[in-house]
């Protein structure tokens, strides 16, 4: 595997999850956060929602809130405190990341969804 600089980590479990878990999508939330944010800034309850939408399930905020903090301790993103709301954007490295990260899902998994 490809030493990412970045977010090696992140693609490394989400690989190991799909392994031991099959269908289990716990290894992609970080994946999915970066993605959807590369998309607009969002709070934490706007990333559970968008994310419910697509999965099904929401998201509790004891499995988004340290995902999030995770990524910020990376300086992946980075929240801006308004009132109570933190809004949550891309650093210049996450903006990196999601780049390679998305690079590297498409050749791993791409030709699934070609499969009819």
């Amino acid at each position: 595997m490809k030493d990412y600089k970045h977010i090696g980590y992140h693609i490394f479990r989400l690989v190991n999850m799909a392994r031991m878990h099959g269908c289990d999508m716990r290894g992609f939330l970080s994946f999915q956060i970066l993605w959807l944010l590369s998309k607009r800034d969002m709070h934490g309850e706007e990333i559970a929602e968008e994310i419910e939408s697509r999965r099904g399930e929401k998201p509790k905020a004891g499995t988004i809130y340290p995902a999030l903090k995770e990524l910020s301790e990376r300086k992946l993103v980075e929240g801006k405190r308004s009132g109570k709301t933190v809004t949550y954007t891309l650093t210049s490295t996450g903006k990196e990341a999601v780049k390679e990260a998305k690079s590297y899902f498409v050749r791993c998994f791409g030709d699934i969804m070609a499969e009819r």
